[in-house]
C-alpha cells in the first residue's frame, strides 16, 4: 500500500578512507585532501511511497506516453525491418551520454565482431544490453538487472560483469578518492537492500508508465550499484519498464536521444531527484520522449524513402534472393561474403552473386580494398543513421553517469 509521505531527499553517512592507490603514485598534498571520513548516500525506501506530482508534469508525461504509443503502433505495422536500427540508435545515444562516440559504419562493423575493441564495440554491447532489457521485461527483478550489465560489460571484466559492485563508487572528483565527487552514492554494504527496494517499486502498478520507468530509473542511477556501466544500465532499464507496461511493444523508442539534447538538464534532473524533487526527473524523460519520437519518425522516413528508391533501382524477380538482401541491409548496413551466405541460405557463389547485383545497382560498395575478408556498405542507409544522430546531438556536455 503506498504511503502518502513526500519523496524523501537522500540521507548521507559517514566512512572512513583509506585509498588503494601507492603513495609514491600520490603527492602528499593530494593524499591530505582525501584523507579522513568521507560521506556516502543513504538511499530512503521508495517501494510503498505515494507518487504525487504537479498536474502540468503529468499532463506532460500522458502527452508523451500518446505519443510513444502512435509510435509504437507506427514502426511496429510496417513490414520493413527497422525495429533492428532503432535499437542500435538508442543504444549509439545512450553510448554517447557516456562520451562513448562513434560513426554507423564503425558501430555495423563491430557487430559483424571485425576483431576491435573500440568504442564501436562497446556500443554494441550496450545493444546486447537493451536486447536483453526488452526480453526480460517480464519478469523484471535483481537476476534481470543483473543480465543486462552482464550483456553490457562481457568485454570489461574489470568491471565485474553481472555483479553488484562490492567497493565505494563516486562521480566526479579525482580517483583518489570520493572527498571532492560531486555524487558519491552509498556504500556498497547497501546495494543489494536498496536494489530489492527498487525492484518492490518497479512492480507496482498503480503508476503511469512514462512516469514510472522516469522514477525507477532516477532511483537506480542514485543507487549506482555497478563499478562502471550504471548509466547505461539505468537506460536499458527505461526500455524494460516501457515494455513490461505496454507503451512500447514493438520497437525501442529512442529516448537516449532524446535526453541527449539536454544533457546537462538531465543530469540536473537527477541531482533535484536525489534533493527530493522527482519532477524534472519525469519533466526530462517526458521531453526526451517528445524529441525521440520526432527523430525517430523522421529516421523511418529516411529509411522508407531509401527503401523505394532501391525498388525502382534493381531489376529481380519477386523471389529473388536480392531482395532478402535488401532486407537485411536495412538492419545491417555493413555486411559480408559470410553474413550474406548466412542470411540468404545459400552457397557462397549465389552469395556473391547477390552481391555483384546490389553493387552494379549502386545500393552498396565495397570499402575494406581487401582481397579476402571484404566488407561492403549501404552508405545510403549509413546516411541516415549518422544524420539521426547528428539531430540528437548534445546541447551541452556533462559529467557522465557511468
Amino acid at each position: 500500500m503506498a504511503s502518502d509521505t513526500p519523496w524523501p531527499p537522500l540521507g548521507w553517512e559517514e566512512h572512513p578512507w583509506r585509498s588503494s592507490l601507492p603513495r609514491d603514485l600520490v603527492s602528499r598534498r593530494l593524499r591530505e585532501r582525501h584523507s579522513g571520513p568521507y560521506r556516502a548516500a543513504v538511499v530512503p525506501s521508495v517501494a510503498g511511497i505515494q507518487v504525487t506530482l504537479p498536474s502540468a508534469v503529468l499532463a506532460l508525461a500522458d502527452e508523451a506516453s500518446v505519443e510513444i504509443a502512435r509510435y509504437d503502433g507506427e514502426v511496429g505495422s510496417k513490414v520493413a525491418p527497422f525495429g533492428a536500427l532503432l535499437l542500435r540508435s538508442e543504444s549509439a545515444s545512450s553510448s554517447q551520454i557516456e562520451n562513448l562516440t562513434s560513426g554507423a559504419r564503425a558501430i555495423a562493423l563491430a557487430e559483424l565482431d571485425d576483431g576491435a575493441r573500440t568504442n564501436a564495440a562497446q556500443i554494441v554491447a550496450n545493444v546486447r544490453a537493451m536486447e536483453a532489457a526488452v526480453q526480460l521485461a517480464d519478469r523484471l527483478d535483481a537476476d534481470a538487472i543483473l543480465a543486462m550489465h552482464a550483456a553490457l560489460m562481457a568485454h570489461q571484466p574489470q568491471h565485474a560483469p553481472g555483479r553488484w559492485r562490492e567497493e565505494q563508487v563516486w562521480i566526479g572528483g579525482t580517483s583518489v578518492g570520493p572527498h571532492e565527487a560531486a555524487f558519491v552514492p552509498p556504500h556498497h554494504a547497501h546495494v543489494r537492500a536498496t536494489i530489492d527496494d527498487l525492484i518492490a517499486f518497479a512492480r507496482r502498478d498503480d503508476i503511469p508508465a512514462l512516469t514510472h520507468a522516469a522514477l525507477v530509473h532516477a532511483q537506480f542511477e542514485t543507487i549506482h550499484p555497478f563499478t562502471d556501466g550504471n548509466g547505461r544500465t539505468g537506460r536499458a532499464l527505461i526500455h524494460a519498464l516501457l515494455r513490461a507496461k505496454g507503451l512500447s511493444q514493438h520497437v525501442t523508442v529512442p529516448v537516449s536521444a532524446g535526453l541527449l539534447t539536454d544533457t546537462d538538464g538531465y543530469f540536473a534532473a537527477l541531482t533535484s531527484y536525489r534533493q527530493g524533487d522527482p519532477a524534472p526527473i519525469v519533466v526530462a524523460m517526458s521531453e526526451a520522449a517528445l524529441i525521440a519520437v520526432a527523430n525517430g519518425r523522421q529516421l523511418v522516413g529516411d529509411l522508407e524513402t531509401v527503401r523505394a528508391r532501391w525498388g525502382e533501382q534493381v531489376t529481380a524477380r519477386r523471389d529473388s534472393a536480392v531482395w532478402r538482401l535488401i532486407d537485411l541491409l536495412l538492419r545491417q548496413p555493413v555486411i559480408d561474403a559470410a553474413t550474406a551466405q548466412a542470411v540468404l541460405g545459400t552457397t557462397s557463389a549465389n552469395a556473391h552473386r547477390a552481391i555483384r547485383q546490389l553493387e552494379t545497382a549502386g545500393i552498396i560498395t565495397e570499402f575494406s580494398g581487401r582481397r579476402r575478408g571484404r566488407f561492403w556498405q549501404a552508405r545510403e542507409v549509413l546516411t541516415a543513421l549518422d544524420d539521426f544522430a547528428a539531430r540528437a546531438g548534445r546541447r551541452a556536455r556533462a559529467a557522465p553517469t557511468g
